[in-house]
Parts: C-alpha cells; structure tokens; sequence
C-alpha cells in the first residue's frame, strides 16, 4: 500500500526534515521548483525543444514560491514568463520571500487583480487577459494550503484556469494541488482551478484521490524531494503528528502494509494474506450466500460466482426451497440448501465448516428476510475450528437488501460486530448513517473539510464493524481507524465498473476471501482492489458475470 498525507502530515514531514539539519527551507522549495519543470518536459517533450510562453500564477505561501522557483527555471530555459502574484510580498513567509526577491531581480511581478477583466458568462468566466493557447499556465497559488472560500477576482481567475485547463493546446500545471481544492477531502472550497498535470510532492495527497479531486488534477505525478528518511506513524493524544524515521535503505513499500492507525494508504497490489496451498476443499473454507426468492436470485448467483473464483473452496447458495429449481439450472460447481427462514438458517450454521456468510444481494425486505439477518449476526456463538486458513468465527458480508434491513431495525444494527463487513453505496451509506452522511454532503466552507474518509471511519465505529463505502473512491475502514482508499481514478479509472451486479460480485469477492482466512479489514481492501483490477483487464463492455471470469487472468498477471 502507498501512503497518503494530509497537510498537516506533509507539513510535520518538512517540519521534522528541516528540523533534522538534513536540508533547509529554501533547498526543498529549490528541488520542488525543479521537479515541477522536469515533469513538464517529461510529460509534454515538445516544449523542451524550444522557448514558449508561459503564465506562471503565484499566491502569498510556500507554495507560491515553488511558483517563482519554476518562473526563474524557465526563464533561464529561455522561455518568456509572465508572473501574477496574489497577496501582499512583504507578508511571504521567508523562503518564499527569498524566491520572490530573485525573480523580481530577473522579472516583472504583476499584482493578480491586473491579470484581466473576466467578465462572468452565466457560470463561466470569459476568457481572459493571454491569448486562449498560450502553451504553458502554472497555477502556484495555494496548493495544500487552501483554507478559505476562494471569492471575488481570485475565484473566477481559478474559474478561468478550470476551463482553458480543457484546452487541448493549453497546458496547466498545478503544484502540489489544484487552487481551490481541499488537500485532505478533494472538495473544493468555493471556484476551483482544473489542471492537465498536478505535480505534488513526496506522498500523494488524500484529496487528490478523493471526491472531485481527481476530476481537478488531471495526470499525477509524485515529485521526490529529499523526505523519504520521514513517514507519519500516526497521531498524538494532542493530535499532533507522530513521525518516525525510516531505516536506511527501507522503502515505504517494502513496511508492513497493514494501515496504522491516524494514516490514510492507497490500496496497489495489496499483498494477498493467503497462498495456495494442499489440502482439501474444506480447508480453504466454506461460503454460505442467501438468496431472495425465485425470480430474484441473480444477484446471489454473482456473489456466489465471485466467491468461489476468489477461493473459497466450497460455495453453497441458501435459499428459499421453491428457488432450489432456479438455482440449480444455473449453477454447477455451487452446492444449493433450502432455507426457508430463521430457524432452517440456524440449522444450517450448526454446520461448523461454514465460516463466511454473505447476506443481502437479491434477498428482499420483508420480514423472512428481517429474520435471517437476525439469525446471521447472532450466529457467531463458539469459534468455530481454526484450520490451516486460520478461521475462527463465522464473518458477515452485509450488502444491499441487508444493509435496508439494518437501517430499519436499530436492534439488529446494535448486533453488528467486528467480524462483518458493511459495502453501502452513496445511499445505503445515507439511510445507515442519515447524520454522517448529511455532514459530508454538506458544501465545504473552509479547510480542512470533513472527508469521505472521516464519514468512513465514523461509521466503522459507530456499527462497530468494518465500513467498505462504495464508489470511484471507495473508502475502507474499521472502529480502530485503520483506513484504506482504493480508488478507480488516473491509471485505474474502469468507469464501466459502473454496471447492474458488480457490487454483488464485489460482496462475493469480500465472502470469498474471508473463507480463506483474511480478516474483515483486509478482505475488504483485497476484494475491492481485485474488483477494479478485473475490470481493468476486461476493459470496455463489461458486464457483473465477466468479473469473476477474469480473475484468473488476473492472479496469473499477479505470478499466483
């Protein structure tokens, strides 16, 4: 997994490097400056060739003297560059004061309220002051640091930067961050700037993978600026940050990938907590799914389809005895038990090779349905046998219909434990968590703004279980605050991900690899990743029953 910060944490990062004696203010601000030019050529080559144009826009921080850092690179690269600052100069912080004297030495400075009238056309500012396709704009004026509503002037120039960001002759670059988002909820605080390429430092930013983060950043590029010997361990009572040095040589991939807690990672290839080993069926787990009555057991179908190809070395369909018929003209390698209730339910749990339970996709909201819910989260009773999967008692996968059942019935939401795993979409996440979901739909007024990574983790402990909230970004968390991101966004965006019964699958996945022995947390950060990474090797076309079809492919990609 890959480490996220917020702004506090990279701010406590170049705090604790600076601090160490190893670099200075000024050297970080000179390799930002310089990463931020040799991603521009890396990325668009054509304009290391020759000299062009280009509108550099500068705010009052730090992040405005990365600005004038890349203003003077280019400069001396032989490039004509026009710079806009916004904000006093006499109140820079130091180092970005320094920056700002040493352009000033070889440019003019322009005051960003003499960038150009920008007469707003219904929602969009017009054009302004420089040609529509000039080659280059580098919006440095907040980064991270954004904490306020942008307003006024400021806001429909970062509105002008948004749209000529959608010219394909106009190249926008954002440091560290698009003007106007929040670096922490990738929400943005009033007019936003949009970008072609967003070059950010040391870690990726949790905003940048959040909300309309990554409709704002365009490409992502991680500039390395001397701060890998530093990573946040995570937060003080006091809520400070708490950091630790890496030993020499260690990488932050090569750390233990579970998360630590106060931290945010970015579910990549997570290391699978099983192998494949000999041994019979059944010790590699029994999955029981249920499914609604006949004519709707499609979704149960794809769960169980789902788990099965992940691992599970048996998969059995529990349903209603009329749907037996149904089932069985569908299904091969899927054993089928009639269910008809609570109470055959329980009869089936008496088996104790059954170690997962998947309970929702297709199975309705009545009051059968209410009962078997019941029944699932009361079933936990002694640990059942710990084989070579390292199971012990039985885990819950509760989706859909299940998730309906719970937000109407607070008793059975009082039952959940830590062995289940909730997967809520945006509205199931809102019936569930009605006051959690109303603050994060809240427009955002200031900065750092409530996240969907918050609303995940204060959900977690409040159901007192695991949280998989469903979504490009989807947010993985459990009541301990551990938390994972796995994101279909930049290299991963599979929007045809997007279709009926990829979310059964999913819950299939989650079942499947909780019968293998991975723990709740980690069978929801696995399936999720599987789940993208199988529509990713499919592509385009895809329908819910490709998905466990192509994992194969996928663990063969991943040498299993």
């Amino acid at each position: 997994m890959t480490e996220l910060l917020t702004a506090a944490q990279m701010r406590a990062v170049e705090a604790a490097a600076i601090a160490s004696g190893e670099v200075t203010g000024l050297e970080l601000m000179e390799r930002a400056g310089r990463g931020v030019v040799e991603a521009i050529f890396e990325d668009w080559p054509e304009l290391r060739a020759t000299s062009h144009r280009a509108v550099v826009l500068c705010g009052p921080g730090n992040n405005g003297g990365d600005g004038f850092v890349v203003a003077r690179l280019l400069q001396e690269w032989g490039w004509e560059v026009e710079v806009f600052l916004y904000g006093d100069p006499e109140k820079m912080p130091p180092d970005a004061r320094v920056n700002y004297e040493r352009w000033v030495g070889m440019g003019e400075v322009v005051p960003l309220e003499n960038y150009g009238a920008l007469p707003v056309v219904g929602n969009n500012a017009a054009l302004g002051p420089m040609p529509p396709y000039d080659p280059l704009v580098v919006d440095a004026v907040f980064g991270i640091g954004c904490v306020r509503p942008t307003e006024g002037q400021l806001a429909e120039v970062l509105d002008h930067v948004n749209h000529i960001a959608q010219y394909e002759r106009t190249k926008v670059v954002a440091i560290d961050l698009p003007s106007g988002l929040c670096s922490d909820s990738g929400s943005g605080i009033g007019e936003t700037a949009g970008a072609n390429l967003t070059v950010t430092f040391h870690r990726q930013k949790v905003g940048q993978w959040l909300g309309d983060g990554p409709i704002h950043c365009g490409r992502l590029r991680v500039c390395d600026i001397g701060l890998a010997s530093f990573r946040v361990k995570g937060v003080a009572e006091d809520g400070t940050e708490v950091l630790e040095r890496l030993r020499d040589g260690e990488e932050l991939e090569d750390a233990d990938w579970r998360i630590l807690k106060g931290g945010v990672r970015l579910v990549n290839r997570p290391r699978l907590p099983w192998k494949w080993s000999q041994g019979h069926k059944y010790s590699h787990g029994h999955a029981l799914i249920l499914s609604g009555p006949s004519g709707r057991g499609g979704a149960a179908r794809l769960a169980a389809r789902g788990s099965l190809r992940i691992g599970a070395g048996v998969v059995t369909v529990g349903c209603p005895p009329d749907a037996i018929p149904e089932h069985a003209a569908r299904l091969d390698a899927v054993m089928l038990r009639g269910v008809a209730d609570g109470e055959a339910l329980a009869g089936v749990l008496e088996d104790w090779r059954i170690n997962a339970l998947c309970v929702g996709p297709g199975l309705g909201v009545g009051d059968r349905e209410a009962g078997l819910v019941g029944v699932a989260l009361g079933s936990r009773g002694e640990p059942r046998p710990t084989g070579p999967v390292g199971r012990g008692s039985l885990r819950l996968v509760l989706d859909a219909d299940a998730l309906t059942i719970l937000s109407h019935h607070a008793d059975l939401f009082a039952a959940l434990h830590d062995g289940c795993v909730l997967t809520p979409h945006a509205g199931e996440f809102a019936r569930l968590f009605p006051d959690i979901a109303e603050k994060l739909a809240a427009p955002a007024t200031k900065g750092p703004a409530y996240s969907k990574v918050d609303a995940t983790r204060e959900a977690a402990k409040q159901a007192g279980c695991v949280v998989l909230y469903k979504g490009p970004d989807t947010v993985i968390a459990d009541p301990t605050g551990h938390c994972a991101i796995n994101s279909a966004h930049y290299h991963r965006a599979a929007p045809w991900l997007a279709t009926a019964g990829s979310g059964d699958v999913l819950a299939g996945f989650i079942t499947g690899l909780m019968a293998r022995g991975s723990s709740p947390f980690d069978a929801a950060c696995t399936g999720a990743w599987l789940h993208v990474e199988c529509a990713l090797s499919f592509g385009p076309g895809l329908i819910a029953e490709d998905l466990p079809e192509e994992l194969p492919k996928v663990f063969r990609a991943l040498g299993l």
